[in-house]
């Protein structure tokens, strides 16, 4: 196990994510400007896609961090019957909900009755499919609806912070299920859907559309919202949330109502917008 990955055992997850969180909302010029250029020469930023290019136009961090892209820079796959790839990133993982298993890595799996928190909410995606998408820095941190769905309830999930780059999830077992998280559960035309946010350590923060902040919320206990009332319903390709850092966001589908996307395996470069999978029947 590398050190830095040994060294996430014990550091304190929570203070360093809250003192992220402050460097990434001060509204210092010194401090954001530092930050942005860091970042962007580091990790590549593509800022020529980005609605407003200039990096000084950021007031803070997190503005930058959670930027809007120029209209028409990813577009929807054509195919009225494709889920869409909810954010630009590489695949961790995807493939079939194996007895209720949840494939990470070589050696490591975990259950989705543990990603959910619930038992009962994970046996609509037993032998089902998942895909899970990791967002590096440099990508674009608002995550979209693979297909058009009514919110049905949320979940957040308090856990641990674990880097969820490629080296700790081939190490950290059950990585995504220890995490800190945000179950997003959705009805549509074929049945249930699930997104769920998968907060990392420096994460300062995970937004929906509907609700605002969602974590930090620092806490021991599970927090359940129930939105059956509230009729809110996002259309494919429409935004849901959004990272205050890089993390991973994994999508659950039950079992016969779509294919994965040809090719579509670990590491696989993905965009938004792009294939996810093809609906099989509504």
């Amino acid at each position: 196990m590398s050190l830095i990955t040994t060294l996430t055992y014990v550091i304190p997850h929570r203070l360093l994510s809250s003192a992220a969180r402050a460097l990434a909302y001060s509204p210092s010029p010194r401090i954001s400007r530092w930050l942005i250029d860091t970042v962007t020469r580091k990790f590549g930023v593509d800022l020529s896609e980005a609605a407003e290019p200039d990096p000084r136009a950021y007031a803070t961090f997190n503005a930058f961090f959670t930027r809007a892209l120029k209209a028409g820079v990813r577009i929807p796959d054509p195919d009225p019957r494709t889920l869409l790839m909810p954010a630009d990133g590489r695949i961790s993982q995807c493939g079939a909900i194996k007895g209720g298993d949840i494939f990470q890595a070589k050696g490591q799996s975990f259950t989705a009755a543990e990603l959910l928190g619930d038992e009962e909410a994970a046996i609509p995606f037993a032998d089902g499919l998942f895909a899970t998408v990791y967002l590096s820095p440099k990508d674009y941190h608002r995550v979209h609806m693979p297909w058009s769905g009514k919110l049905r309830e949320t979940v957040h999930i308090p856990g641990r912070l674990f880097s969820v780059g490629p080296a700790a999830v081939r190490l950290v077992p059950r990585l995504f299920a220890r995490n800190e998280r945000l179950v997003c559960h959705f009805d549509t035309d074929f049945g249930p859907m699930t997104v769920v946010m998968v907060g990392a350590l420096l994460v300062s923060g995970v937004e929906t559309v509907w609700s605002g902040v969602e974590i930090p919320r620092y806490g021991d206990a599970i927090t359940v919202k129930d939105y059956r009332g509230a009729d809110i319903r996002l259309e494919r390709f429409a935004e849901m949330a959004r990272f205050n850092y890089g993390s991973t966001v994994i999508v659950l589908l039950p079992p016969g109502v779509a294919e994965l996307a040809p090719g579509l395996s670990a590491e696989s470069a993905v965009r938004l917008g792009e294939r996810l999978a093809t609906l099989q029947s509504t």
